[in-house]
């Protein structure tokens, strides 16, 4: 079975790993969390990445895109290849 990688937007600042694996895993098994912080200051930058087995995935997309999640309403979708900055 294939894993997708999702994009987690909209966070709140004091969200956790543990917060967003528990999250996540209502919707089946979590492989890993990533939370994106500033290289600079260490703060979190309110978005990061769960990965998911493919099925697991699709359902978390429509059960928390859009949902409240801290105060505020997550957006969850399949991420996308980072284009190059060159």
């Amino acid at each position: 079975m294939s894993n997708k990688r999702l994009y987690v937007g909209n966070l709140p600042f004091d969200a956790t790993n543990e917060t967003i694996r528990a999250a996540f895993e209502a919707f089946g098994t979590v492989h890993e969390v990533t939370l994106v912080t500033d290289r600079e200051t260490g703060r979190p930058k309110g978005f990061g990445f769960v990965e998911m087995d493919a099925e697991s995935a699709t359902a978390a997309i429509q059960g928390l895109n859009e949902k409240d999640f801290g105060g505020r309403n997550l957006t969850v979708n399949e991420a996308r290849e980072r284009k190059s900055r060159g």
